[in-house]
């Protein structure tokens, strides 16, 4: 069934209308509560849509990334988030609609907690910051090239070996928590570096030795966690960038930055690997193709 086309400010008003007759809130929350539905309202007017759906939970999302780029701290954005999720439970509540979208954002320590993300321009100065012309150096970049491009974990980045990267087919497969599985598209750059090392990097640093991994260290051991890390702090310094940044600053800024361009939340949860999709109905209609896609589309370096 598709959801009916609602008109926000109306149903904004009838919602305040509610509070005020039926919940007995005062003047002040009240007040707050319009506040923050009607910078919601305007949100939505500026990105060409006037009525609330069901399929709204990407549009909230990028509302509350948007309050966060703009400054808004932790505690306001959460005071946002449940005037949201008590906006649209009243509409399903009302049976204006079948389906509550701001459930799916019921995530505040992951949402509002997010570590500095990094914009684009300060990814791209923290990419090129590796030294190319040696072989370390060609593994970091590329080490940062798939962090980013994939979104992975630190754990997962170290431990992917080389039989799970398919370069002709433009994706990685990732064993994350619980060593579930998960298939991950790459863009062109992140394709690029990883073939380039494998060309004239990982050789000259495995020697002898052989190893199933991709990024190698001494001896064709895997690099370390505590490793990755220094040597991100070292690239983040010398591409002048002055937040905080960590391979999970990375991880956040692959989401946001992806969502930001418009890709479905379900798809970017599911390159995350946040749920299960073999067992998990919701997501079981996006297909690796379809995620491959999106990745090419809204990746800033697909």
């Amino acid at each position: 069934m598709n959801p009916p086309a609602l008109e926000i400010t109306a149903l904004i008003d009838r919602f305040l209308n509610y509070l005020l007759v039926e919940k007995g809130l005062s003047q002040a929350t009240l007040e707050s509560y319009s506040r923050d539905l009607l910078r919601f309202a305007d949100f939505i007017d500026r990105n060409d849509c006037r009525v609330v759906s069901e399929e709204d939970a990407t549009l909230l999302l990028k509302h509350l990334i948007q309050l966060r780029n703009e400054g808004l701290g932790a505690r306001s954005r959460a005071r946002h988030l449940v005037a949201l999720r008590g906006f649209y439970r009243f509409l399903v509540q009302e049976k204006l609609l079948a389906l509550d979208p701001a459930k799916l954002l019921d995530l505040p320590k992951t949402m509002l907690r997010l570590p500095d993300v990094l914009g684009v321009e300060e990814v791209r100065c923290l990419l090129n910051s590796p030294d190319a012309s040696s072989p370390k150096g060609i593994r970091d970049s590329a080490m940062l090239e798939v962090l980013y491009a994939a979104g992975l974990r630190v754990s997962e980045l170290v431990r992917l070996k080389i039989q799970d990267v398919h370069l002709d087919a433009g994706f990685v497969r990732v064993f994350g928590k619980g060593s579930k599985e998960r298939i991950v598209p790459i863009g062109q750059y992140a394709r690029e570096k990883i073939l380039f090392y494998l060309e004239h990097g990982r050789g000259l640093l495995v020697r002898e030795h052989a190893s199933p991994y991709l990024f190698v260290a001494r001896a064709g051991r895997p690099m370390t966690r505590q490793a990755f890390w220094k040597r991100l702090r070292q690239y983040a310094a010398k591409a002048g960038l002055v937040k905080a940044v960590t391979p999970h600053s990375l991880r956040h800024s692959f989401a946001s930055h992806l969502l930001e361009g418009g890709a479905d939340l379900r798809a970017v949860q599911i390159m995350l690997g946040h749920a299960d999709i073999s067992t998990t109905q919701i997501y079981t209609h996006v297909t690796k193709d379809r995620l491959k896609e999106l990745h090419r589309k809204f990746h800033p370096r697909g």
